[in-house]
Protein backbone atom coordinates (compact mmCIF):
# COMPACT_ATOMS: atom_id res chain seq x y z
CA UNK A 1 0.00 0.00 0.00
CA UNK A 2 3.25 2.67 0.78
CA UNK A 3 4.70 1.75 -2.67
CA UNK A 4 1.04 2.55 -4.36
CA UNK A 5 0.39 5.71 -2.11
CA UNK A 6 4.29 6.81 -3.20
CA UNK A 7 3.36 6.09 -6.56
CA UNK A 8 0.28 8.37 -6.62
CA UNK A 9 2.19 10.67 -5.28
CA UNK A 10 4.71 11.05 -7.68
CA UNK A 11 2.59 10.51 -10.80
CA UNK A 12 0.58 13.48 -9.46
CA UNK A 13 3.99 15.60 -9.22
CA UNK A 14 5.16 14.42 -12.44
CA UNK A 15 1.73 14.99 -15.08
CA UNK A 16 0.84 18.22 -14.01
CA UNK A 17 4.84 19.23 -15.08
CA UNK A 18 4.35 17.27 -18.44
CA UNK A 19 1.19 18.76 -19.25
CA UNK A 20 2.45 22.27 -18.15
CA UNK A 21 5.67 21.79 -20.56
CA UNK A 22 3.43 20.82 -23.55
CA UNK A 23 1.31 23.66 -23.12
CA UNK A 24 4.76 25.43 -22.97
CA UNK A 25 5.25 24.06 -26.14
CA UNK A 26 2.32 24.93 -27.57
CA UNK A 27 1.94 28.26 -26.87
CA UNK A 28 5.55 29.68 -28.27
CA UNK A 29 4.92 27.90 -31.49
CA UNK A 30 1.40 30.04 -31.55
CA UNK A 31 3.58 33.26 -30.41
CA UNK A 32 5.67 32.44 -33.06
CA UNK A 33 3.05 32.35 -35.58
CA UNK A 34 1.94 35.82 -34.45
CA UNK A 35 5.26 37.72 -34.47
CA UNK A 36 5.96 36.49 -37.96
CA UNK A 37 2.24 37.43 -39.19
CA UNK A 38 2.85 41.01 -37.23
CA UNK A 39 5.99 41.66 -38.85
CA UNK A 40 5.12 41.06 -42.65
CA UNK A 41 1.46 43.05 -41.93
CA UNK A 42 3.03 46.65 -42.85
CA UNK A 43 4.98 45.84 -46.13
CA UNK A 44 6.91 49.02 -45.94
CA UNK A 45 8.27 48.03 -42.75
CA UNK A 46 9.08 44.47 -43.13
CA UNK A 47 11.71 41.84 -43.78
CA UNK A 48 12.47 42.58 -47.62
CA UNK A 49 11.15 39.88 -50.04
CA UNK A 50 14.91 39.45 -51.76
CA UNK A 51 16.39 38.47 -48.01
CA UNK A 52 14.28 35.70 -47.49
CA UNK A 53 13.16 34.40 -50.60
CA UNK A 54 16.52 31.64 -51.17
CA UNK A 55 16.75 31.20 -47.10
CA UNK A 56 18.18 28.22 -45.77
CA UNK A 57 16.02 28.48 -42.45
CA UNK A 58 14.22 30.96 -40.65
CA UNK A 59 14.43 31.38 -36.42
CA UNK A 60 11.54 33.32 -35.07
CA UNK A 61 12.47 33.36 -31.15
CA UNK A 62 9.70 35.31 -29.35
CA UNK A 63 9.69 37.30 -26.02
CA UNK A 64 13.39 37.27 -25.34
CA UNK A 65 14.31 38.86 -21.93
CA UNK A 66 17.38 41.35 -22.13
CA UNK A 67 18.26 42.38 -18.88
CA UNK A 68 21.02 43.89 -17.07
CA UNK A 69 22.73 45.86 -15.00
CA UNK A 70 26.32 46.49 -15.89
CA UNK A 71 26.79 42.97 -17.35
CA UNK A 72 23.71 42.42 -19.71
CA UNK A 73 22.42 39.15 -21.18
CA UNK A 74 19.50 37.65 -23.05
CA UNK A 75 17.59 34.18 -22.85
CA UNK A 76 14.67 32.50 -24.87
CA UNK A 77 13.08 30.12 -26.81
CA UNK A 78 11.90 29.46 -30.57
CA UNK A 79 11.55 27.85 -33.32
CA UNK A 80 13.49 27.01 -36.46
CA UNK A 81 12.26 25.48 -39.84
CA UNK A 82 14.16 24.69 -42.28
CA UNK A 83 13.46 25.24 -46.10
CA UNK A 84 13.40 21.74 -47.64
CA UNK A 85 14.82 20.63 -51.01
CA UNK A 86 11.32 21.37 -52.96
CA UNK A 87 11.48 24.92 -51.67
CA UNK A 88 8.52 24.38 -48.82
CA UNK A 89 8.94 24.69 -45.36
CA UNK A 90 10.19 21.91 -42.56
CA UNK A 91 8.33 20.65 -39.31
CA UNK A 92 9.75 24.01 -36.88
CA UNK A 93 12.38 22.58 -34.17
CA UNK A 94 12.72 23.98 -30.89
CA UNK A 95 15.89 26.13 -30.71
CA UNK A 96 17.02 28.30 -27.35
CA UNK A 97 19.00 31.86 -27.15
CA UNK A 98 21.24 32.81 -24.84
CA UNK A 99 23.91 34.90 -24.20
CA UNK A 100 25.55 38.49 -23.13
CA UNK A 101 27.03 41.54 -23.60
CA UNK A 102 29.55 43.81 -21.24
CA UNK A 103 28.42 47.44 -21.38
CA UNK A 104 26.06 49.41 -19.04
CA UNK A 105 23.00 48.59 -19.50
CA UNK A 106 20.05 48.99 -16.82
CA UNK A 107 16.24 47.73 -17.25
CA UNK A 108 14.32 45.15 -18.40
CA UNK A 109 13.03 44.53 -21.94
CA UNK A 110 11.38 41.68 -23.99
CA UNK A 111 12.12 42.04 -28.13
CA UNK A 112 11.12 39.21 -30.96
CA UNK A 113 13.61 38.34 -32.80
CA UNK A 114 14.13 36.94 -36.64
CA UNK A 115 16.89 35.22 -38.06
CA UNK A 116 17.17 34.48 -41.64
CA UNK A 117 19.92 31.68 -42.58
CA UNK A 118 21.05 32.34 -45.53
CA UNK A 119 23.47 29.44 -45.45
CA UNK A 120 23.00 25.42 -45.36
CA UNK A 121 26.64 25.49 -43.33
CA UNK A 122 25.21 27.88 -40.65
CA UNK A 123 22.23 25.48 -40.20
CA UNK A 124 23.74 22.33 -39.63
CA UNK A 125 25.99 23.91 -37.12
CA UNK A 126 23.09 24.91 -35.04
CA UNK A 127 21.51 20.94 -35.68
CA UNK A 128 25.24 19.42 -34.39
CA UNK A 129 25.44 21.15 -31.45
CA UNK A 130 26.09 24.61 -29.53
CA UNK A 131 26.55 27.90 -32.05
CA UNK A 132 27.55 31.00 -31.39
CA UNK A 133 26.56 34.11 -33.55
CA UNK A 134 29.42 36.12 -34.93
CA UNK A 135 31.95 33.70 -34.17
CA UNK A 136 30.43 30.71 -35.96
CA UNK A 137 29.05 32.63 -38.46
CA UNK A 138 28.80 36.28 -39.36
CA UNK A 139 25.85 37.67 -38.82
CA UNK A 140 24.23 41.21 -39.08
CA UNK A 141 21.42 43.50 -39.06
CA UNK A 142 19.09 42.77 -41.60
CA UNK A 143 17.92 45.75 -43.77
CA UNK A 144 14.03 46.65 -43.57
CA UNK A 145 11.20 47.37 -46.32
CA UNK A 146 10.16 45.83 -49.71
CA UNK A 147 11.99 48.46 -51.36
CA UNK A 148 15.04 48.63 -49.79
CA UNK A 149 18.46 47.99 -51.47
CA UNK A 150 21.45 46.09 -50.63
CA UNK A 151 23.45 47.23 -48.25
CA UNK A 152 27.32 46.64 -47.48
CA UNK A 153 26.59 44.03 -45.20
CA UNK A 154 24.68 41.98 -47.81
CA UNK A 155 27.21 42.62 -50.68
CA UNK A 156 29.23 40.93 -47.98
CA UNK A 157 27.37 38.04 -47.79
CA UNK A 158 26.52 37.39 -44.37
CA UNK A 159 25.26 34.12 -43.29
CA UNK A 160 23.02 34.81 -40.79
CA UNK A 161 20.56 38.46 -40.96
CA UNK A 162 18.62 39.47 -37.49
CA UNK A 163 15.23 41.69 -36.92
CA UNK A 164 14.95 42.36 -32.95
CA UNK A 165 11.35 43.95 -32.82
CA UNK A 166 10.53 45.82 -29.01
CA UNK A 167 7.05 47.76 -28.66
CA UNK A 168 6.66 46.76 -32.34
CA UNK A 169 9.28 48.52 -34.06
CA UNK A 170 12.70 47.03 -35.07
CA UNK A 171 15.33 47.97 -32.91
CA UNK A 172 19.18 47.49 -33.40
CA UNK A 173 20.72 44.58 -30.58
CA UNK A 174 24.18 43.52 -30.89
CA UNK A 175 23.77 39.44 -30.98
CA UNK A 176 27.44 38.47 -31.23
CA UNK A 177 28.46 36.16 -28.89
CA UNK A 178 24.41 34.84 -28.61
CA UNK A 179 25.02 30.64 -28.69
CA UNK A 180 21.75 28.88 -30.39
CA UNK A 181 21.18 25.38 -28.86
CA UNK A 182 18.29 22.63 -30.07
CA UNK A 183 16.11 22.67 -27.06
CA UNK A 184 15.28 18.72 -26.95
CA UNK A 185 12.52 18.66 -24.18
CA UNK A 186 10.19 21.23 -26.32
CA UNK A 187 10.60 19.41 -29.25
CA UNK A 188 9.37 15.60 -27.16
CA UNK A 189 7.04 18.15 -25.82
CA UNK A 190 5.57 19.98 -28.75
CA UNK A 191 5.46 15.81 -30.95
CA UNK A 192 5.01 13.94 -27.65
CA UNK A 193 7.91 11.36 -28.64
CA UNK A 194 10.69 10.75 -26.29
CA UNK A 195 14.14 11.10 -26.88
CA UNK A 196 13.14 13.11 -29.99
CA UNK A 197 16.42 14.14 -31.81
CA UNK A 198 16.68 17.54 -34.05
CA UNK A 199 17.59 15.24 -37.53
CA UNK A 200 14.52 13.30 -36.65
CA UNK A 201 12.45 16.70 -36.50
CA UNK A 202 14.30 17.42 -39.41
CA UNK A 203 13.45 14.53 -41.73
CA UNK A 204 9.78 14.37 -40.20
CA UNK A 205 9.99 10.94 -38.42
CA UNK A 206 7.33 12.18 -36.23
CA UNK A 207 4.21 10.39 -37.18
CA UNK A 208 0.93 12.85 -37.00
CA UNK A 209 2.00 16.83 -37.16
CA UNK A 210 0.63 18.77 -34.15
CA UNK A 211 -1.98 21.43 -35.45
CA UNK A 212 0.23 24.44 -34.34
CA UNK A 213 3.39 22.91 -36.25
CA UNK A 214 0.79 23.31 -39.13
CA UNK A 215 -0.20 26.43 -38.26
CA UNK A 216 3.66 27.81 -37.82
CA UNK A 217 4.40 26.49 -41.53
CA UNK A 218 1.32 27.96 -43.29
CA UNK A 219 2.58 31.01 -41.65
CA UNK A 220 5.79 30.98 -43.60
CA UNK A 221 4.50 29.52 -46.68
CA UNK A 222 2.13 32.70 -46.09
CA UNK A 223 5.38 35.40 -46.31
CA UNK A 224 8.11 33.44 -47.37
CA UNK A 225 8.16 31.95 -50.56
CA UNK A 226 11.05 30.00 -52.27
CA UNK A 227 12.71 31.70 -55.32
CA UNK A 228 11.25 31.10 -58.36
Amino acid sequence: MRELAARLVLLGILCPAIAVGESQAASKVDRAVEVVDEIMAVPDRSIPEYLFRDAAAIAVIPDVLKAGLFVGGRRGKGIMSLRCADGSWGPPLFISLSGGSVGWQVGVQRVDIVLVFKSGRSVDAVLEGRFTLGADAAIAVGPVGRHAEATTDIELQAEIYSYARARGFFAGLALEGSVLQVDQDLNADLYGIDGLSAQDVVEGRLGPIPPQAVLFRRALERHFAAAD
